[in-house]
């Protein structure tokens, strides 16, 4: 289970399993114990599997021979858990409480780095926006500022196929 936290490889798995020509994903969790949330064992499997799907999903727009290594510090999701009589916590959304994340990436392009930085994901305005995705997605609004960082980061950086 330690190596499946510290290390989730789906974002591999997932990215050959779209086709040889399609951008490689790759999501790391450093010290993920260590994140400021997420500190449930149950919860925090469930959201690193759904981030690291959408790592993937947002890197399918890279065009083939790009490859995103991605290597998560620290998680903040909106939100707090607090005690609940269901069998899991409930997750509780107000405005002071936005979603944050710390990430170091590496896009590489043919065995070359484009781009390698450290980054600080905060959406301080999560509930004044838009969100395409459904108000039942437990990571809607972790999902949109990916969306938003990989938009204004990563696609200068790299041609979108």
């Amino acid at each position: 289970m330690k190596n499946v936290v510290r290390t989730l490889t789906v974002g591999a798995l997932l990215a050959l399993a779209a086709g040889a020509a399609s951008a490689e994903v790759r999501v790391e969790y450093v010290q993920s114990a260590n994140f400021s949330d997420l500190t449930t064992g149950g919860e925090r499997e469930e959201v690193l599997r759904d981030l690291t799907a959408h790592f993937v999903k947002v890197g399918a727009k890279l065009s083939a021979g790009y490859n995103l290594r991605i290597f998560v510090t620290d998680i903040d999701m909106a939100g707090s858990e607090g005690p609940s009589r269901a069998r899991t916590d409930l997750r509780s959304v107000t405005r002071g409480e936005w979603p944050r994340m710390n990430l170091h990436y590496v896009l590489e392009s043919n065995g070359q780095v484009v781009n390698e930085a450290d980054a600080e994901l905060r959406d301080m305005s999560f509930m004044d926006r838009p969100n395409r995705y459904m108000p039942s997605d437990p990571i809607r609004y972790e999902k949109r500022m990916i969306d938003v960082w990989f938009e204004k980061t990563i696609l200068p950086a790299a041609p979108a196929r």
